[in-house]
């Protein structure tokens, strides 16, 4: 058995849609040929705004740092010349004191009472010579009447010459004793400022034990050990410059002294130099930064935020003039020391160069900029 199905009729709808197909194909293709209807290229970043500054040779010392020691070219310590108990202290760390001011005083009963027992014994031998030259005076009329000996006259006279030798010595130690009486009180050697004061009232002082300090800051010493691979270079005149913890400068000083042998436990080299008049936070035995400056000549340098450091590489970006814009580029320098905020640049750029010195986290190569 054969199954018939029924042909569907075709509607006006279908026919007219397939017919309007090729005009809507046709009219998008004359839109798309339409001039100025084809996409560009997206539009490209506005330029970054950049600090730019141009290099230009200046003057570039050639440095080297260093740790100095301040040290006063006056400043005493201050010990005993006799042993005792400390009995008063006069001054107190940091007060400023006359040449001759008293310091400290040490009990001194024991060398009283042994000035006053020589005094004593000098009392009896002044009384001695006193007889002996009564006794030499009368011997001596008796031997030229002739009623004594010469014999007991020579003998008087020895007594005499014996006894004015023991009053003699009795006077130099009489002497000796009140001089050393002196020194129980000790007084300040030189003007100055009193440092620290280790000893107290009560303590037993020998003389060996330090007193105080009396130092003077208004000559300062500055002290540099200069590597011995250096040496060849020092001279006197060189200029040493003592910098603050932030590295600004403080005051400077030529060198005056090269020592004329190595340190042979630092294998370094001594160089000194004289301060006059330093500024007041400069202080004996204080370290302080110190730059030694070796020569200045005409050199190129670079602010340090300009410049990056790539796996051990150092660049910068450089504006370039390109389509009537700017453009940073990336290039590879080189450097030397660092001089307060800047590079010396040993190679890379030349005189004229602008440098890009702010926004440098913004761009990348090729990058346009502008300035800001």
């Amino acid at each position: 058995m054969t199954l018939v199905f029924p042909r569907r009729p075709r509607r006006p709808l279908d026919r007219l849609s397939r017919a309007a197909i090729p005009v809507v194909v046709l009219m998008v293709a004359q839109a798309c040929n339409r001039p100025g209807a084809q996409p560009g290229p997206p539009p490209g970043p506005p330029p970054t705004a950049v600090g730019l500054l141009t290099l230009a040779e200046k003057p570039v010392e050639r440095t080297s740092e260093f740790i100095a020691t301040l040290r006063s070219l006056r400043s005493t310590t201050v010990q005993p010349d006799v042993e005792g108990l400390l009995t008063r202290i006069f001054v107190k760390s940091g007060d400023r004191v006359a040449t001759g001011a008293p310091l400290v005083q040490i009990d001194p009963d024991r060398q009283i009472a042994a000035v006053n027992s020589t005094e004593a014994n000098r009392s009896g031998a002044e009384a001695d010579v006193q007889y002996w030259k009564q006794q030499v005076k009368r011997l001596e009329a008796l031997v030229a009447a002739g009623a004594i000996s010469r014999a007991e006259y020579d003998q008087a006279e020895a007594s005499l010459k014996n006894a004015e030798a023991k009053l003699a010595t009795l006077d130099a130690q009489v002497k000796e004793g009140r001089v050393q009486l002196q020194y129980y009180r000790v007084v300040s050697p030189q003007p100055g400022i009193v440092g620290d004061v280790p000893v107290r009232e009560g303590d037993r002082v020998t003389k060996t034990t330090v007193i105080t300090t009396i130092t003077q800051n208004d000559t300062l010493e500055a002290l540099i050990q200069v590597p011995i691979e250096r040496a060849p270079e020092l001279r006197m005149g060189l200029t040493i410059q003592l910098l603050d913890p932030q590295g600004q400068l403080v005051t400077s000083t030529p060198v005056s002294f090269v020592a004329p042998r190595v340190d042979e436990s630092t294998q370094s080299v001594l160089v000194k130099g004289v301060l006059k008049d330093p500024p007041a936070r400069l202080r004996s035995q204080q370290f302080a930064k110190a730059r030694l400056i070796w020569s200045t000549v005409q050199g190129l340098t670079i602010p340090v935020v300009a410049v990056s450091r790539i796996s051990g590489q150092y660049f910068c970006f450089v504006a370039e003039s390109q389509s009537g814009g700017l453009v940073a580029r990336q290039k590879p320098i080189q450097v030397g020391e660092v001089l307060v905020d800047d590079y010396i640049l040993k190679g890379g750029l030349k005189a004229g160069d602008r440098v890009v010195v702010s926004g440098i986290q913004k761009i990348g190569d090729g990058a346009p900029i502008k300035a800001q």
